[in-house]
């Protein structure tokens, strides 16, 4: 039994059944009055490492999980309890399996709350070191002009293959994954107090009036309606 409030604003009053997942975005300010003795686990993931994760398998749109409250998960209790014994007796535990264990748990989390599957490995796709190369360098090269030959040749490929090869393994051209990552780069900024015309330019947008086009286009509302209803939700 407990109380939940998020900015202020009452959320919950009541319990929670055996296997209950609630993921909390931690950057939002939240304060919990607990009502009744509870036994939980609580996993602590920087959004940071969330997000360069994802964009190394080419998903950069990754803003945060969608759980609905009082959703019971019955894999991520399964991987609870079977993590344990390894709790009790830290010291004695295989950093092997518990780092196998935090793959099994992000894994859920992605495919399950954070709308992405795993990667298919396929023919004609770039290698892990390859994506994890291009990916880095579209990042690194945000607000600058980035040709074809530049990225192909970074992944050590002939402009025409490394073309083929991106587009097969993300789904999506190098530019759109460029603007994707743009997008979620503004994101990020425009939960700061920057103007929107500073977190353009520095998202690599020609100006305002192209973020905003962008912006609403990938979206689907422009910037300033976006950080009314995200940055004090």
């Amino acid at each position: 039994m407990h109380r939940l409030w998020k900015g202020g604003v009452l959320l919950h009053e009541g319990g929670y059944t055996q296997g209950t997942l609630a993921i909390t975005d931690m950057r939002e300010q939240w304060r919990c009055q607990h009502l009744s003795p509870f036994d939980n686990i609580r996993f602590h993931i920087p959004f940071s490492f969330l997000r360069s994760s994802l964009a190394e398998l080419g998903q950069p749109m990754f803003s945060g999980f969608e759980c609905r409250s009082g959703a019971r998960d019955e894999v991520i209790l399964g991987l609870s309890q079977a993590l344990l014994p390894a709790l009790a007796n830290p010291r004695q535990a295989s950093q092997l399996f518990l780092e196998q264990m935090g793959l099994a748990v992000l894994t859920h989390l992605y495919q399950a709350y954070g709308g992405h599957q795993a990667p298919i490995i396929k023919k004609g796709v770039l290698a892990p070191w390859q994506q994890k190369r291009a990916t880095e360098f579209l990042a690194a090269h945000v607000d600058a002009q980035i040709s074809i030959g530049d990225l192909a040749e970074t992944c050590a490929l002939s402009r025409s293959y490394f073309n083929k090869a991106f587009k097969e393994t993300f789904g999506k051209t190098p530019y759109r994954w460029l603007i994707e990552y743009r997008v979620a780069r503004a994101k990020d900024l425009l939960m700061s107090d920057a103007s929107i015309a500073e977190i353009a330019v520095s998202c690599g947008f020609a100006d305002q009036s192209h973020m905003t086009r962008t912006f609403s286009d990938i979206t689907g509302e422009p910037p300033g309606y976006w950080r009314r209803q995200n940055r004090f939700a």
